[in-house]
């Protein structure tokens, strides 16, 4: 499915992050920014040992990242130039500020890819796997952060992709769509 923002192509689209073709791909990880199972340790896997030196440097200065900031690295042997990673919240109940630190992850991750002028960027669907957020809700979220930055800003990436790993989470980015953008 495809639709458009301003001047920015929206896709969702069923599959593996790690094989995107596209300038970056955003990781889903932990603050510590060591390797972990999900999407982080597909992409860790498949970018190999360029990703974990670089998170380690960023771990050394800076002590790792925050839940709802994000940090980029190298690609490492994806296609993808960069791996933006982003630190979703554990969900609790909906009311401890998730929905801001994951509305957070996206617009961080966004503003890193104007930064290093990237032009088109792959997202995975943050904090639904082990970190619990009811995938609805998730998709919800994030899409609605996506349009707000890329309505404010003028330089985002002309493609932005979420590639959603199964077809219940693609389904949930479906509906959410029609929520935020009503089509």
């Amino acid at each position: 499915m495809q639709t458009q923002i301003a001047e920015t192509n929206l896709e969702l689209i069923q599959g593996d992050i790690t094989k995107a073709q596209v300038e970056a791909i955003v990781n889903a990880a932990n603050s510590a920014l060591v390797g972990g199972g999900g999407v982080d340790g597909a992409i860790r896997r498949a970018g190999g040992d360029a990703i974990e030196q670089a998170c380690a440097e960023i771990r050394s200065s800076e002590g790792g990242c925050p839940t709802g900031k994000a940090v980029i690295t190298p690609g490492g042997n994806l296609h993808a130039k960069y791996v933006i990673h982003t630190v979703g919240p554990v969900w609790e109940d909906g009311n401890s500020g998730e929905p801001e630190l994951l509305a957070s992850c996206y617009q961080e991750s966004l503003q890193l890819a104007i930064e290093n002028d990237i032009q088109s960027i792959a997202f995975p669907s943050i904090s639904t796997g082990i970190f619990g957020y009811p995938t609805e809700k998730a998709a919800v979220v994030a899409l609605t952060a996506v349009k707000e930055l890329v309505l404010q800003s003028n330089a985002v990436p002309s493609t932005i992709q979420f590639i959603l790993f199964d077809e219940a989470t693609h389904t949930c980015y479906l509906d959410a769509l029609l929520t935020v953008f009503g089509k």
